[in-house]
């Protein structure tokens, strides 16, 4: 009697201890009978279907899935009893499910069949894999965005495993090179070099390997390329190191530079044969003006002898002579003086320093004073910007365009000159390099105008449309253009004749250091 209790208690404790883990399981469980009812079913269960256990117990079990497994699944059974050959009991596999609420998710399934005396029954292992599901969705998005980024890449992207033996390589870098992708494939990664870099290749992989020391990976540098047709090309290589779980990979980053180097020759050529050209230009007009200078003064010191002793002993058409030969003489000496100052605009030249376009143009306007007050002159003036520049040529600039300005003034009306400024950037949303932003000074004036078909002849040397009417040499105008090229920009005008002038000056806020 004994035995029989103790069995009892021990097969109540068994029962009460697999009820127990049941119930507390992560996963959902859930027994069915031979024709579909379900009998039992665990919390998880329950709660993966969005359920109370009450609601589904009793209930057949296709309600819990969608179509087409919902109307199949009671034929499914009967073949099962039928033939014995069952799809999924044994095996296991990732079906779909469907919640109280009517949304569709994924589980695995796992369905062992059990024969209790003359009772047949089946429990399904439920494992709910819809987070699963959403993280492998996001890491083939992520997988598909980066693929569609190397495959769209406008530069080459190139792969290799640690023997140098290429594993990717993207549409530009194949291009770039003269291949096929396929073509690349497995192939060493100096079929694309040059000698002597395709020679020493491996001895540099190696020396990595052995030494750590890095000549490349992670630094960058200009680098030399071979097309599949022989033909070489500079191109800017950046290298990025890559450890996986059990290896390593090498991913260069592969920017064409072949364009910017053919430029950067240009220009280099360019500047040189333009210093050389600037140079004679410099030495010819110090030079000349240096050699005029003597043959002059000797014009000039017998021209004053002749006024001096025997100006008296001329007839009137000889005192006439000696006073335009004196004063040719003394317009030649100011047009030699003009053309040393204008090869001095850039062959002495001090560095560039901070200046305030403002406090220049009051000490200008201070400087104009006179010839203001006597010409009625008004000046309206707005706030100027503060730019790196030479402030001794910024002088000059504003001098010279005001006092035009007052000379060019209409016979019967006040001269008005209106000074303003504006700060521009020369490409949109690009500051990191000096010369990207300017400012543009504007000097407006109501003078007698030009016609504009004659722009460009304006700012050339020795250039004066209005013959001897006016004081001057005409090369005003040449050293404002000189000294805005020489500070980054320019010089243009628009004008009417009869109405007034605007003269533009483009002048970049920051430069280069010398």
């Amino acid at each position: 009697m004994k035995d029989t209790v103790d069995k009892q208690e021990h097969s109540l404790d068994n029962s009460t201890r697999l009820k127990a883990i049941i119930d507390t399981a992560i996963d959902g469980i859930i027994t069915i009978d031979s024709k579909g009812i379900i009998e039992t079913v665990n919390p998880a269960a329950a709660r993966i279907f969005g359920y109370l256990p009450e609601e589904i117990i009793g209930k057949n079990v296709k309600i819990l899935m969608p179509e087409p497994d919902r109307g199949n699944h009671d034929g499914y059974i009967e073949n099962y009893h039928r033939t014995g050959v069952g799809q999924i009991i044994g095996k296991g596999r990732e079906v779909l499910g469907m919640k109280k609420d009517g949304t569709v998710f994924p589980f695995l399934l796992s369905i062992s069949e059990v024969n209790l005396h003359d009772k047949q029954i089946f429990t399904g292992i439920v494992h709910d894999i819809s987070e699963l599901k959403k993280a492998e969705a996001a890491l083939r998005e992520s997988e598909n965005k980066i693929n569609s980024i190397i495959q769209g890449a406008v530069d080459g992207i190139i792969t290799i495993d640690t023997r140098g033996m290429i594993e990717m390589v993207n549409p530009s870098a194949a291009k770039l090179f003269g291949y096929n992708a396929e073509e690349l494939l497995g192939k060493s990664i100096n079929t694309l070099m040059p000698e002597p870099d395709r020679s020493l290749h491996d001895s540099y992989m190696h020396h990595y390997h052995v030494t750590g020391e890095k000549r490349i990976i992670g630094i960058g540098r200009e680098v030399t390329g071979m097309r599949k047709e022989g033909t070489i090309f500079p191109f800017y290589l950046s290298i990025s190191e890559v450890q996986l779980s059990e290896r390593k990979v090498y991913t260069g980053f592969v920017h064409d530079i072949t364009r910017q180097k053919l430029t950067e020759e240009r220009l280099r050529r360019y500047a040189a044969e333009l210093e050389r050209s600037n140079r004679e230009l410099q030495d010819f007009a110090y030079v000349s003006s240096h050699d005029l200078q003597e043959p002059l003064r000797k014009i000039q010191a017998f021209g004053d002898r002749l006024l001096t002793k025997e100006y008296d002993n001329l007839s009137e058409q000889g005192k006439d002579y000696v006073d335009r030969m004196l004063n040719a003489a003394s317009r030649m000496q100011n047009l030699i003086n003009d053309l040393l100052g204008f090869s001095r605009v850039t062959s002495k030249t001090k560095p560039f320093v901070k200046v305030s376009l403002d406090d220049i143009l009051t000490d200008v306007i201070s400087d104009l004073e006179v010839s203001i007050e006597q010409t009625n002159t008004k000046i309206i003036r707005s706030p100027l910007p503060e730019i790196e520049a030479e402030p001794t040529q910024m002088r000059q600039l504003f001098q010279n365009l005001l006092s035009n300005a007052i000379k060019f003034r209409k016979e019967n009306e006040s001269p008005i000159i209106n000074i303003y400024a504006k700060n521009l950037q020369r490409k949109a949303h690009l500051t990191a390099t000096p010369g990207d932003e300017v400012t543009e000074v504007y000097v407006e004036d109501n003078g007698i105008g030009f016609d504009e078909k004659y722009l460009d002849r304006i700012f050339n040397i020795f250039q004066r449309l209005e013959g001897q009417k006016y004081e001057g040499s005409g090369i005003g105008l040449a050293v404002c253009r000189k000294i805005a090229i020489r500070h980054g920009g320019d010089i243009t005008a628009q004008s009417q004749p009869g109405i007034g002038t605007r003269f533009i000056i483009t002048l970049a806020i920051k430069h280069p250091e010398e």
